[in-house]
């Protein structure tokens, strides 16, 4: 039988794990309603950008940054290849930055532990591209068409499943569309992973050579 310092330890640790479904469901809740938010200003053509000339590497290393604990918690190993290339798109760093934790999370929940998943940035045909790639569960044939569409999910058949309303990557799109780029996604199928790409018009449209 466990001694008083014992019982005192084993009181902490459920206590603290207590406290971090709360927070997780906490997050969960508010990320619903800033997506049905978010879904009603574009839909009602309120959304706006505040567009500025920017760099692309320092807003996925910050995304990065913000999703390597939830990464870690999952033992997923979480890799970036950045081209050095100073080039610069007109984008809105704040949605930007949503995109990529959208495309980042995703990749995270659909992983399983002692996964991959790699961010890369490359400059081409005068765009900007960057792509989500990962080991996980993958997207079957029959629901990838689908993937961006508001209230879309796969269904219990198929493994690219969401608990949520399935607003994420239809936002993902919508914003994506807004700066004027394109986004798309391929998967091999079940158990393939998958790879999602955001194409952005660059500022300039200078050689990538």
């Amino acid at each position: 039988m466990p001694g008083r310092s014992g019982l005192s330890e084993l009181y902490w640790a459920k206590t603290e794990e207590a406290l971090k479904t709360i927070e997780r469901a906490a997050k969960a809740q508010n990320q619903l309603i800033d997506d049905i938010l978010d879904v009603s200003r574009i839909t009602t053509g309120q959304f706006r950008l505040n567009a500025l000339e920017i760099e692309l590497n320092p807003l996925v290393e910050n995304a990065m940054e913000v999703v390597r604990f939830a990464a870690e918690a999952k033992n997923l190993q979480l890799e970036s290849r950045l081209s050095p290339l100073p080039r610069k798109v007109l984008a809105d760093p704040n949605r930007l930055q949503q995109v990529l934790w959208n495309l980042l999370s995703n990749a995270i929940k659909f992983t399983p532990a002692g996964g991959r998943i790699e961010i890369a940035l490359d400059y081409i045909d005068g765009m900007a591209q960057i792509q989500v790639s990962d080991t996980g569960k993958g997207i079957h044939p029959n629901f990838l068409p689908y993937v961006f569409d508001r209230f879309r999910q796969a269904d219990s058949s198929n493994s690219r499943r969401d608990g949520g309303l399935g607003l994420g990557l239809s936002i993902v799109r919508h914003l994506v569309e807004l700066h004027g780029g394109t986004v798309g996604a391929t998967s091999s199928g079940e158990g393939q992973g998958a790879t999602f790409s955001v194409r952005l018009p660059l500022r300039t449209n200078i050689p990538e050579s």
